[in-house]
């Protein structure tokens, strides 16, 4: 429609109303009182009719008003709209008063558009079933309640069992020793999970389905015909690693390999660490100086040692300094080196710094705030020349080193209060990566801890241990003021005090149960009343049957519907509907 359009008054003249419409080039104008609700439309045909009789062009529009003028508003439907003969048409609000105007060809228009996006909405649709169907992987997607919505020819083919028989039934019945019912359950992912179907054991991976903060659903995907295809890949790995195993391996070789994160080994797929990683790879080009910001246990030094591995530098070494760790008297030596007799106690024959490690790779200064004034200075020389001498030396040498430094404080607070050189916070603020800590990237905290809980239990060799939903719920709520240091110390504490195999949440630190943020009332959640189905159980499997075949009488047949009057999961009322043999 056309807002707020253009419109005369019952008391204008048919002159100025003949004036108006030459000049918008429109035959016809909307009519309002004083309070702008409307009263009718004047037409250029209608004005010539009344001045062949009256010839005055100086009488009102009101004279010469179609007051019978079928209107429309703003809810009202395009399709009820399209029906109507009228050339254009009023829009009205609740009160009356005139919002717009619409006209045949704006009807069009939007139908038109409308059924642009329907063939779009079909083109998706088919599109994304092709995909399904064209993958060579087995493909298998259920709801929040483990009810398969989505089943491809490639896992139909596997397990014999035909996609229209799969859809609508619980994923148990159709996939052996599945677990995506309990993955939408736990919203925890499994990737390279072993599982055995049709006799053969299976990679699998677990995916769960996240919208609005709660489990949607879950994709499951098989990945290998069969683990002894994983285990022939492995064993030609091992014997290509071994023909290329070095007798004698380096310490500098060892050293750089131990520097070997990449952005991929990053955990994480929210848009915050996304973000954080797109920029890191960009800054992993140049040979500029990156500063890493965040708070303590973000991962800054696992993004040091991927940018190190992306860039120029990556066949050095990786040498790490914590300058929150150095003596300030040793501050100097450390970073620069010293020359043999350069002070008392001085070993025979100096000692390189870490500045001449690092020669040709990445010096990383972690807790860069921490470093003294007068280093800071030293620094910037060294930043700004390339050049470096050892304590005690007289020659300097080139250096060749890509610095990253990392910081939890904030640095230009620090400059305003004098703690740190404003020329080297510059010097070192080439390029910013902030990482976001653990509680504004709440996505992630699922994913982090599926892989932590694996790794903490391979590392002290015992049985897979699972979450209940309360717990990863829990720590989706919780603030996580350590970040990722204190959630793995978390995992870890609780992997080896807990004896079962399920970790619920009477398991979690006294600290996270006293947290009022990690545990909302469920009784706001819950209703207070119960189900008609708890009802009727109490009273015998007659009754049971009784109340839902009611239920499903009162939908129609629908059986979601019915699910819902019962106060019960669809995957529920199927169990109970195939235990009384209910059709």
């Amino acid at each position: 429609m056309t807002p707020s359009p253009y419109c005369l008054w019952q008391g204008d003249s048919l002159r100025k109303a003949v004036e108006k419409m030459e000049e918008l080039h429109v035959e016809g104008l909307p009519v309002v009182d004083e309070n702008h609700r409307f009263v009718g439309m004047v037409s250029l045909r209608g004005i010539v009719k009344r001045l062949i009789h009256a010839k005055n062009p100086q009488d009102i529009v009101g004279s010469a008003l179609t007051r019978n003028v079928h209107s429309v508003h703003g809810d009202d439907s395009i399709f009820e709209v399209v029906s109507q003969s009228e050339n254009a048409m009023p829009v009205l609000d609740g009160q009356g008063r005139l919002i717009g105007l619409i006209t045949v060809r704006d009807v069009f228009d939007g139908l038109f558009k409308y059924l642009y996006k329907l063939e779009q909405k079909q083109t998706t649709t088919d599109a994304l079933h092709a995909i399904l169907e064209s993958a060579y992987e087995g493909i298998a997607v259920v709801d929040e309640n483990g009810v398969v919505l989505e089943f491809n020819e490639a896992y139909s083919r596997f397990t014999g069992v035909k996609r229209e028989d799969a859809l609508g039934r619980h994923v148990t019945e159709v996939i052996d020793n599945t677990n995506l019912h309990v993955t939408v359950k736990t919203g925890l992912p499994e990737r390279g999970a072993v599982q055995r179907i049709q006799g053969q054991d299976m990679v699998v991976h677990r995916i769960p389905i996240w919208r609005d903060g709660k489990v949607a659903g879950a994709i499951g995907m098989l990945i290998f015909e069969g683990v002894t295809e994983v285990y022939r890949i492995y064993e030609r790995l091992q014997e290509n690693h071994l023909k290329e195993q070095p007798v004698n391996e380096l310490l500098t070789l060892k050293k750089e390999k131990d520097s070997r994160v990449t952005i991929d080994q990053i955990i994480g797929e929210s848009k915050e660490i996304l973000t954080v990683k797109r920029m890191a790879r960009r800054s992993a080009r140049t040979p500029a100086t990156v500063l890493i910001t965040g708070e303590s246990g973000t991962g800054k030094e696992m993004f040091a040692k991927s940018i190190h591995h992306l860039s120029p530098f990556s066949t050095g070494p990786f040498i790490s300094v914590n300058c929150g760790a150095i003596p300030e008297a040793l501050f100097e030596s450390e970073l620069f080196g010293y020359e043999d007799g350069a002070f008392t106690g001085a070993r025979k024959g100096g000692k390189p710094g870490k500045f001449e490690l690092a020669q040709n790779g990445t010096i990383f200064l972690d807790e860069i705030g921490e470093m003294p004034l007068v280093m800071q200075t030293k620094l910037l020389r060294v930043l700004q020349e390339r050049e470096v001498e050892r304590v005690g030396g007289v020659e300097k040498y080139k250096i060749n080193v890509r610095v990253i430094c990392a910081t939890n404080r904030d640095l230009k607070a620090m400059v305003s209060d004098g703690a740190f050189r404003e020329d080297l916070f510059y010097r070192l603020n080439i390029i910013q990566l902030h990482i976001p800590p653990l509680r504004e990237r709440k996505l992630d905290i699922p994913i982090l801890m599926s892989h932590y809980l694996k790794e903490v239990c391979e590392k002290y060799q015992m049985p897979v241990k699972r979450f209940t939903s309360d717990v990863v719920s829990a720590f989706v709520q919780y603030s996580w003021h350590g970040n990722i240091r204190e959630m793995v110390n978390t995992i870890e504490r609780m992997v080896t005090l807990v004896d079962g195999d399920v970790i619920d949440v009477n398991h979690l630190p006294q600290m996270m149960r006293n947290d009022k943020s990690v545990f909302k009332s469920k009784q706001t959640q819950q209703t207070a009343e119960q189900s008609l189905i708890e009802k009727a159980r109490h009273e015998g499997q007659q009754k049971e049957k009784e109340v839902i075949l009611e239920a499903l009488k009162k939908a129609g047949g629908n059986k979601s519907k019915a699910a819902e009057i019962l106060g019960i999961h669809r995957t529920t009322l199927y169990q109970k509907l195939r235990k009384y043999e209910i059709n």
